[in-house]
């Protein structure tokens, strides 16, 4: 029987951040982009609720429940103003969102 350690959420987490940074920034769709986001947001988790479990402390699953009331607040707002753009230009590309320049 394997025995799952701290290292396999660690190397987990890593493949999964990685995932999210080369969405982020690699993509120029917008829906993409708030993916890779949340993406990023589930790795930071995985590494908190991991060393919460191996510390026998509850504090990093409380930081890893504030992480993700962060990003469901961010996926709302984003999509609403992703919503309101779209209705403006009828595009969802990000080299097209410069309505917020001077």
């Amino acid at each position: 029987m394997v025995m799952i350690t701290p290292t396999h959420y660690m190397l987990l987490s890593a493949a999964l951040f990685m995932i999210g940074v080369i969405g982020v920034m690699v993509r120029r769709n917008i829906i993409i982009i708030f993916m890779s986001i949340e993406l990023i947001l589930n790795a930071v988790n995985i590494n908190l609720v991991a060393y919460s479990a191996q510390l026998q402390n509850a504090v990093g699953q409380v930081f890893a429940i504030f992480v993700i009331a962060v990003a469901a607040a961010e996926a709302a707002v984003g999509l609403g103003i992703i919503l309101a753009f779209y209705r403006n230009k009828e595009t969802i590309n990000i080299d097209e969102m410069n309505l917020m320049r001077w």
